[in-house]
């Protein structure tokens, strides 16, 4: 994809990279992402989503209502989607990997069972498109350290790995975003209000790259983030978000009955009525949330049902919404594992087409470098 697919007008950038989560760039970025909403409602052409996951295993109820399905219905809207499986990311923090392609087998399962078509989104792997790869090379001369240790989503990932030192690797983590996204011609990434000192990063990149390399071209035209209003949901302790290594997930694999045990046991509190009170009751908000996002009704007005007849019953509720909403997924995830094979071809597909555009892309960078000899 070219310059002529960019993202729609939107606000100029204030062209920061630390001051992302200043009101002033916030604003900005919610500004570009409504341009893009409206954008995508009116005429979708033009658009390529560039969005994914690392291939830790399973997804669970948290990333399906915080990502994946708003995914499919942007996809669904007619928007061109990639979803890279970030395989190399897995390593960035971690020293044991474990069963790698069990965990890509895994997200690929989860993401076709919610929704992703193949025939219309493109998925593929990091390690399986080494152009991609390469990318980083020429970006990393575009970018300073002091604007790369700076970067305050690389210290939260720090913190949540335990460690002390950061590797060279997830130093460079926002490079590598950089790369995804921009060797398609990315212009549009859903991400939350955390994540977006990385799109401000790719768009430095882009800029610096379009100055010092095409000579004002824009080649790599600047990412927009694409906010949404999904929830985050907790972990069924209610204090933290859902997380596999926390043990406080609802994974969208389980079975009903696996589901209702584990909703049984998540933390509440002691008051009988039920209200919607996310600061001073999180964990029963939690439960709120979710039953609401399920049954599509206003968390308000399921915690006014049910009243003074106490936790017990809300975990019941929202373990038979949940249930239901996601009977049709299940369905459906439990016939991609019976062919493996199918998985694995829709991958091999992806990264087919992920491979011709990244050798493209980088052919061009390296034309625009003067380095084809």
């Amino acid at each position: 994809m070219t310059s002529s697919n960019d993202a729609p007008a939107v606000p100029a950038d204030d062209q920061t990279i630390a001051g992302a989560q200043t009101r002033t760039s916030y604003d900005t970025a919610a500004e570009r992402s409504d341009a893009l909403w409206r954008k995508i409602g009116e005429d979708p052409s033009g658009l390529r989503m560039l969005t994914g996951d690392r291939p830790t295993g399973a997804l669970h109820i948290g990333h399906y209502f915080g990502s994946l399905r708003n995914r499919v219905r942007v996809q669904d809207m007619g928007v061109e989607t990639w979803l890279i499986v970030a395989d190399y990311q897995v390593i960035t923090d971690r020293d044991v990997i474990g069963d790698i392609k069990g965990s890509v087998r895994e997200l690929l399962t989860d993401y076709l069972a919610a929704g992703i078509d193949p025939e219309r989104s493109t998925i593929f792997t990091h390690s399986a498109v080494p152009a991609l790869n390469q990318l980083m090379l020429p970006f990393l001369s575009l970018v300073t350290q002091p604007e790369l240790e700076r970067n305050p989503t690389v210290k939260a990932e720090l913190a949540a790995a335990g460690k002390s030192a950061m590797g060279g690797l997830l130093l460079t983590y926002p490079v590598h975003q950089a790369a995804d996204i921009l060797f398609c011609h990315g212009n549009l990434v859903p991400v939350g209000r955390d994540q977006l000192p990385h799109i401000e990063q790719t768009r430095v990149i882009a800029r610096r790259f379009n100055e010092r390399y095409a000579g004002g071209e824009q080649y790599f035209a600047p990412p927009s983030a694409l906010l949404s209003e999904a929830p985050t949901i907790l972990g069924l302790d209610g204090e933290h978000k859902m997380s596999k290594s926390r043990g406080n997930t609802v994974m969208l694999r389980m079975t009903a009955d696996e589901t209702l045990k584990k909703i049984k046991k998540a933390k509440t509190d002691s008051d009988r009525l039920i209200t919607f009170d996310p600061e001073g009751r999180p964990e029963v908000a939690n439960l709120l949330t979710i039953a609401a996002e399920c049954s599509g009704r206003a968390p308000q007005e399921i915690a006014e049902e049910i009243g003074d007849k106490g936790a017990g019953t809300l975990k019941m509720y929202t373990a038979e919404v949940l249930n239901e909403h996601l009977r049709p997924l299940r369905e459906r995830r439990a016939e991609l594992e019976q062919d493996p094979g199918y998985l694995f071809e829709v991958l091999r597909r992806g990264n087919e087409r992920a491979n011709a555009e990244a050798d493209a892309t980088l052919q061009r960078v390296r034309e625009l470098m003067g380095m084809v000899y």
